[in-house]
């Protein structure tokens, strides 16, 4: 079964930019989505972002709209989550997940990297 390993986590300031990569361990499926989400302190893991595996159709939530960018690369079998003028409020720990659609759900994806900690400060 695939392995997902997120990187590029760490601490910045308000305004700053910051790119995270979650390589899988194998080639996903060509129906697969590829998903970033997001969980602070005390709240439930919310939707980020995702992209379809085959086509690199793209979804995003609108609070990041225009912030952020997702990609992949088929070569290396990695979804990158380009970052940029990140807010406090963007503090989290981000994950990446593999599932068939792309849903805003996070039980519609069946397979979880470990998370990398994202913190901005003010």
């Amino acid at each position: 079964q695939v392995q997902l390993v997120e990187s590029g986590g760490g601490l910045v300031q308000a305004g700053d930019s910051l790119k995270l990569s979650c390589t899988a361990s194998g080639p996903p499926y060509s129906s697969h989505v590829m998903a970033w989400f997001c969980q602070a302190p005390g709240k439930e893991r919310e939707f980020v972002a995702a992209i379809r595996w085959s086509n690199a159709l793209t979804y995003y939530r609108d609070s990041v709209k225009g912030r952020f960018t997702i990609s992949r690369d088929k070569a290396d079998y990695t979804v990158s989550l380009e970052m940029n003028s990140l807010k406090p409020e963007d503090t989290a720990v981000y994950s990446c997940a593999v599932g068939t659609s792309p849903s805003y759900s996070a039980t519609d994806y069946f397979r979880w990297g470990q998370g990398t900690q994202v913190t901005v400060s003010s």
